[in-house]
């Protein structure tokens, strides 16, 4: 509907705006549509305590969606735009969107769009660093990061855009006009199961991606995964495998080709675990072509790694403690826990949180193999031990503790020189943080205080 920020502007003068829920992009949103000189700006949020901008209207509390009239409402990834409120206010002539839609629609550069259920803000952080490596003008942002529609001025054309998208975001850009020109799926396995309504509702909103992509778009899917492998779409279609794999970018043990040409050496990449060569590779998969081979190098070779994802906090002890709070299920523990090698389990993990109706019974062979101990919290501790319990493969202590903090003291209490402390939950954080990054954020604050 609009093509520039000149017909944004101009729709939007004589219009009222809702702004619904309260997400990290709504308090960036708000300027945003002050500047473009909205006649009436309300938010509407269920929370009480909120931090109020000046020249916004606010309806808080649990009734935030009442009488929802706006011309325009801007609704946050995290409730679903299938609730009886949001239907009625389209039926009555509202305009129902999200900032990342309004951003597609006006963003004039080269759009790189990333999702998966684990690796895309690696892989998102990875391609935006090679580009940036290889001389282009680059904005990331999405699902990480800043919010981007509030820089909207400052991107041009020729530019790059590498945007993050969780399901829930691209749940609400099925509109028949969102088409990245790459697009990148990194896996697709079950998660946040407590959101969707099940699988299908899953595998499908990560599938909009690439929905109304052209042949002259590009597609970077993992062929490793049984999901994406399959999928046929109008788009040039770019496979990536850690086997070897003729035509595509693939990792043969030592390097990462594309066909026959070598890209990048496995000791070139800073960052532990083979889930990390993955992520490379659906990174080169969209740049390999863009910048020189120089650039991803250069690239690789500086980036030491992202936060809270098996990010080394210290040595206390004797013990090595790493932080990955973003594995928020199984298949990233499994990951995160294959990661590290050694002769003997000598990992102390830390597990659980709240609840995403996924099955714990694949992690359990893994931590019994890799660590000596899990500490167990939370509103899954219950549901964990079990399935730990249930595997019986001997030599696993399994502890129970009643808080976070008691779970990470438990752990220091069992931890012993040569040891790795790995809080890595399998679970999402909700029952006690905001997010995940809260959650890291307060293991390291507890470790760095020892």
């Amino acid at each position: 509907m609009f093509k520039t920020l000149s017909d944004f502007k101009a729709y939007i003068q004589n219009k009222s705006a809702a702004v619904v829920g309260l997400g990290i992009s709504n308090a960036p949103l708000l300027d945003f549509l002050l500047r473009c000189g909205a006649k009436k700006i309300t938010a509407r949020y269920k929370k009480l305590n909120i931090e109020k901008t000046d020249g916004i209207f606010y309806i808080l509390g649990e009734n935030y969606l009442d009488n929802l009239n706006e011309d325009i409402i801007f609704k946050t990834p995290g409730i679903r735009r299938d609730l009886p409120q949001f239907t009625k206010a389209v039926q009555n002539g509202s305009m129902l969107t999200c900032e990342m839609e309004l951003f597609f629609m006006l963003c004039p550069a080269v759009t790189v769009a990333v999702t998966g259920s684990e690796g895309k803000t690696t892989t998102t952080t990875i391609i935006g660093e090679i580009l940036k490596a290889g001389g282009k003008t680059v904005h990331v942002g999405g699902n990480i990061g800043e919010p981007l529609l509030s820089k909207i001025e400052t991107i041009k054309k020729g530019d790059y855009a590498v945007v993050e998208l969780s399901s829930f975001q691209l749940f609400d850009l099925d509109n028949g006009s969102f088409a990245p020109d790459y697009a990148v799926i990194t896996n697709i396995t079950p998660n946040h199961l407590d959101w969707h309504k099940d699988m299908e509702e899953y595998i499908a909103a990560k599938k909009i991606i690439y929905k109304n992509q052209k042949e002259t778009d590009r597609l970077v899917l993992s062929y490793d995964n049984d999901i994406t492998r399959n999928i046929n779409c109008g788009a040039s279609t770019v496979f990536f495998s850690a086997n070897v794999l003729p035509g595509g970018v693939y990792f043969d043990g030592t390097s990462i080709f594309t066909g026959d040409k070598k890209i990048l050496d496995k000791s070139d990449i800073f960052m532990r675990g083979a889930h990390n060569i993955l992520n490379y590779m659906a990174a080169i998969g969209v740049t390999h072509d863009i910048v020189a081979r120089e650039a991803i190098i250069s690239a690789a070779q500086n980036i030491k790694g992202i936060e809270h994802r098996i990010e080394f906090v210290r040595n206390f002890g004797g013990a090595a403690y790493y932080n990955s709070s973003i594995d928020s299920a199984p298949t990233r523990t499994i990951a995160a826990l294959c990661s590290f090698e050694s002769d003997a389990p000598n990992i102390i993990v830390i597990l659980g949180g709240s609840d995403k109706k996924i099955s714990f019974t694949p992690l359990a062979p893994v931590v019994h193999a890799k660590a000596k101990a899990a500490v167990l919290y939370g509103e899954t501790k219950e549901k964990i031990k079990q399935c730990l319990e249930e595997y019986k493969n001997g030599g696993l202590t399994i502890k129970v503790a009643e808080s976070f903090d008691a779970a990470v003291s438990e752990a220091k209490n069992m931890a012993s020189p040569g040891d790795i402390v790995l809080l890595s939950p399998a679970c999402a954080s909700l029952d006690c943080f905001k997010n995940f990054e809260e959650r890291g954020s307060r293991f390291k604050e507890i470790v760095k205080g020892f």
